[in-house]
């Protein structure tokens, strides 16, 4: 009987949002997981993670030797939110771009199978009709869309016949994780609708966007893993499905159907809602959002291999909102800024934790 080979995989920024469901998710399916986690955000959890060995240990200061043993590395670390303080854009994205690019050097001088998730936002202002694929052009509008395209350009420079990178460009991510993130448009809408009975958006819901159920884009992931992929060049693929392109008004519909007692609002309309700081996008002037568009998820279905999508956005929502009310979700939870990437941030550095570099100081 021949032993099949248990894969060694090792995710860096494992104790994020996604990545807290990947590691359970890649365990569950019998792979061996190890992380590298700076710590962040570690204190944002919900439900208990699935423990895994763990490297606290920043990403920029990653060596040969944590990442040699492994088959694939995944690349979860980096910032995903808006400049805070007097810190400029080039300060917070440009590391991230540096040391993902690091990183995958390491990969290809080791022969490490090397993934990245990218992101449907760098579509941005979509400037062509219908639905955008891997070919259509880019128009980011934000530095972190920006540093997205920028990483995927890096990427496709050092590809060679040694060496097949793959960036997986997700929707919008959302449903349960042990470390949740209330700052993604699904989860916030259905925690507004639960714990203060509330759906309220911050902008007038006219934007499109591509939304991925968490576990849809674990399994993008963990087929990448088990792909034989020698393209010899970075391969980019949008990870979602077609039909779950939806303006946001539609999603708050469609959790206001679900949650009794509900209301919808818009944000301002209550001078006084402690949530407005929490909820509000900086990115939204005058209550428009810019950033609108709809993705084709065609070609992932077509070349790689065992993908394909299990929840609708019906479902996940539905799933989503029993998750929550099983763990008696309430407004003080809701609340915590743990669960919020930008204020989690900003403590950090308002308080002297963290210093200009996003280096611990305590």
């Amino acid at each position: 009987m021949v032993e099949v080979k248990m894969k060694k995989i090792l995710i860096v920024g494992h104790q994020g949002y996604l990545g807290s469901r990947l590691t359970e998710y890649l365990h569950e399916r019998g792979y061996q997981c190890t992380g590298i986690d700076t710590g962040f955000f570690k204190d944002g959890i919900i439900t208990t993670p699935h423990s895994i060995p763990t490297d606290l240990k920043d990403a920029r200061l990653i060596v040969e030797t944590d990442i040699q043993g492994f088959d694939s590395l995944i690349l979860l670390a980096g910032i995903s939110n808006d400049p805070f303080g007097h810190m400029t854009s080039e300060q917070i994205y440009d590391p991230t771009r540096d040391y993902a690019l690091d990183i995958a050097k390491i990969c290809k001088k080791l022969g490490v199978k090397f993934i990245y998730p990218s992101s449907c936002s760098v579509y941005g202002a979509a400037v062509v009709d219908g639905l955008l694929d891997e070919e259509s052009p880019t128009n980011p509008q934000t530095p972190y869309s920006l540093n997205k395209i920028q990483v995927e350009q890096g990427l496709s420079k050092i590809a060679d016949n040694n060496f097949s990178p793959i960036a997986l460009r997700f929707g919008t991510v959302y449903g349960i994780s042990p470390r949740i993130r209330f700052d993604v448009v699904i989860n916030m809408l259905c925690g507004l609708a639960l714990s203060s009975k509330k759906i309220t958006l911050n902008s007038n819901g006219q934007a499109w966007r591509p939304h991925l159920h968490i576990d849809d884009a674990c399994e993008s992931f963990r087929c990448c893993i088990d792909w034989d992929n020698d393209s010899n060049k970075l391969i980019v693929l949008n990870v979602g499905r077609n039909e779950d392109n939806y303006k946001v008004i539609d999603i708050a519909k469609i959790i206001h159907s679900n949650v009794d007692g509900s209301e919808l609002a818009y944000l301002g309309s209550d001078a006084n809602d402690e949530e407005n700081e929490l909820i509000k996008d900086r990115k939204i002037q005058d209550g428009v959002d810019s950033r609108t568009y709809k993705v084709s998820f065609d070609k992932i279905l077509k070349i790689l291999p065992g993908f394909e999508c299990n929840w609708t956005v019906e479902e996940g929502i539905k799933s989503f909102l029993k998750d929550l009310q099983d763990i008696r979700l309430n407004k003080n939870m809701f609340n915590q800024k743990e669960f919020y990437r930008l204020q989690q941030i900003e403590f950090l550095h308002k308080e002297n934790i963290i210093d200009d570099d996003l280096f611990w100081i305590k």
